[in-house]
């Protein structure tokens, strides 16, 4: 069961003719997670587009779209066909659709249902919202060193900025994004209703009819209530559709009527958000987020908090470690915003994360079943075992992965590094199988990297680099990995079968581990052994402790050890 529905009722009219107005939500995930930076991809105009693709397929039995076919509709390549099923499968609302449960290599033979399909590539002219003028903008502006196309963007962006600025004010919250996915709705509304739509037999274009099934595909960009779509399907808030007889068809509505009562909802929606935005900015100075109960991030102390929409945001953990398990987050989302020199673990299953503005970090996902996103990081250590992971716009960072489809980097990258996985903890392994991760694949070592130029940021790009590529990932060298170790917090707890890393290391990354383990048992045997006196033995201790400091800071894992002395 779903929490209630929300209700708001205009004051305008002291005698409304229409019940409450439902508030509506878009749904973050195909906004967030479900954008590809290929040009090809990107129409002018949606519906020209999209129509020949629709005739093309909708008489397929089916319904459904496998790769071979989008690849030669959309004249792209076949990795790009089989990238936008990947993506599309990871941003459903449907939890019952094939393309959720096939197998990888039945995926570009299994398709996308079309209806799915359309709406996925109608909102990649989506233009993201950016990020609000910095106050104090000329006095970080010679943060970020000039070497990029848009420096001047990446500069509003920077971790070192964020430090510096110690308010995150500036970059738009959940609100503002949320409205401004609620215009752009309102905006194409018409559009996205006709590409769903059916022309009455014998009538004209003006007739054009929904279906109920038609109507419940909107749940890929449209939820009621805070809960979702899970268990409430979007008909049932659907005047025209909410007492059909389960037993009987219902009958197609017209498309114009649906216009206006989404178009109805969506108005009450922005007004409620625009609201909330409002309460906000004109609140007393250092308020909290009205979409997320969180202050702004302080040097000293982790700052979280669940927002309405099962959201989990970590923000402002700085010179510090953090841990959060299973029990705290209850398969929730989470977002990692704006924290540094820190250790920060989230050992939980998770259907989608973010990390954004981060640096001189060291973060460890559990298990996340649907996607991760890595954006504008620096000096960032990620661990994490997924299913799919998209890396955009960082520099200097490491990523270990566990990652079942290969890991996609957009965007303007510097000096990025794959290795496989390099850490467990006792439940992974259990944690991975509820969230459907297959410890079996791992493709870490086949980054797939598109534009350098995202153009779904709102921003002017010079001409003729839009199609250039985006810097890839170079693999780490064996010699440099070493296993990470995550100390135990579940004792206690029941704990869970895991006892190593459940992801295969390759050959050489196996050998490089052995012979460190080696190496280290046999140190530890000379030292045991070593005919010295008491107080050379201590002296020897308090070099190797010199040594092994110097080595800690050099190396970046002084972070790991934060949390012996951490909250």
């Amino acid at each position: 069961m779903t929490d209630p529905i929300e209700s708001s009722t205009s004051t305008s009219d002291p005698n409304p003719i229409v019940s409450p107005i439902t508030l509506l939500h878009p749904r973050r995930e195909p906004f967030e997670h479900g954008l590809l930076p290929i040009q090809k991809l990107i129409f002018t105009d949606p519906v020209q587009a999209l129509s020949p693709l629709k005739q093309k397929f909708s008489s397929s039995s089916t319904h459904r779209v496998h790769s071979p076919a989008l690849a030669d509709a959309l004249q792209i390549s076949s990795d790009h066909a089989r990238l936008i099923l990947d993506t599309l499968a990871s941003v459903l609302h449907s939890h019952s659709d094939p393309l959720l449960n096939a197998r990888p290599e039945d995926v570009d033979s299994v398709g996308a249902d079309l209806r799915d399909l359309i709406l996925f590539l109608y909102i990649q002219s989506y233009k993201r919202l950016l990020p609000r003028s910095h106050k104090d903008s000329a006095a970080v502006a010679d943060v970020w060193p000039s070497t990029s196309a848009f420096d001047g963007f990446l500069s509003a962006l920077s971790p070192l900025q964020l430090v510096r600025s110690n308010t995150r004010r500036f970059m738009p919250s959940q609100a503002d994004e949320e409205a401004h996915q609620l215009s752009y709705l309102q905006k194409h509304l018409a559009n996205i209703l006709s590409l769903l739509s059916e022309p009455v037999e014998g009538e004209g274009e003006d007739s054009l009819v929904l279906t109920m099934e038609g109507f419940e595909h909107l749940g890929f960009l449209i939820q009621f209530g805070d809960k979702g779509s899970e268990g409430f399907p979007l008909s049932q808030a659907a005047p025209f559709f909410a007492n059909s007889d389960p037993d009987m068809p219902a009958v197609p509505v017209l498309a114009s009527q649906v216009h206006d009562w989404l178009l109805e909802n969506i108005a009450a929606s922005l007004e409620h958000v625009t609201e909330k935005i409002s309460a906000k900015e004109n609140g007393p100075q250092g308020g909290s987020d009205q979409d997320v109960a969180m202050p702004d991030a302080s040097s000293s102390s982790a700052k979280a908090s669940q927002s309405t929409r099962n959201l989990f945001f970590i923000e402002g953990v700085s010179k510090s470690s953090y841990v959060k398990k299973a029990s705290d987050l209850k398969h929730s989302s989470v977002k990692v915003i704006n924290c540094h020199d820190s250790v920060i673990y989230i050992l939980a299953p998770l259907r989608y994360a973010t990390i954004y503005g981060c640096s001189d970090a060291t973060i460890v996902l559990g298990a996340v079943g649907k996607a991760v996103r890595v954006e504008h990081c620096e000096r960032v250590h990620v661990i994490v075992a997924a299913k799919r992971v998209c890396i955009a716009n960082c520099r200097e960072c490491l990523f270990f992965l566990g990652v079942n489809q290969r890991p996609l980097i957009v965007g303007d990258n510097h000096k990025l590094q794959v290795a496989p996985y390099n850490t467990f903890y006792s439940q992974l392994e259990e944690h991975m199988t509820q969230v459907g991760i297959k410890a079996t694949i791992n493709k870490w070592d086949e980054p797939l990297a598109l534009g350098a130029v995202d153009p779904h940021d709102s921003l002017s790009h010079p001409a003729g680099v839009s199609d250039a590529q985006a810097e890839s990932a170079a693999h780490l060298d064996p010699d440099q990995f070493t296993n990470f170790l995550i100390p135990n917090w579940f004792e206690g707890e029941s704990t869970g079968s895991t006892k190593d890393n459940p992801f295969p290391l390759p050959d050489a990354y196996l050998t490089s581990q052995q012979r460190n383990q080696k190496n280290l048992g046999e140190i530890k045997q000379i030292l045991r052994e070593a005919p010295l006196e008491e107080n050379r033995k201590r002296e020897l201790s308090c070099a190797l402790h010199v040594y092994f400091k110097d080595w800690l800071y050099a190396s970046g894992n002084i972070r790991q050890l934060y949390c012996l002395h951490g909250d």
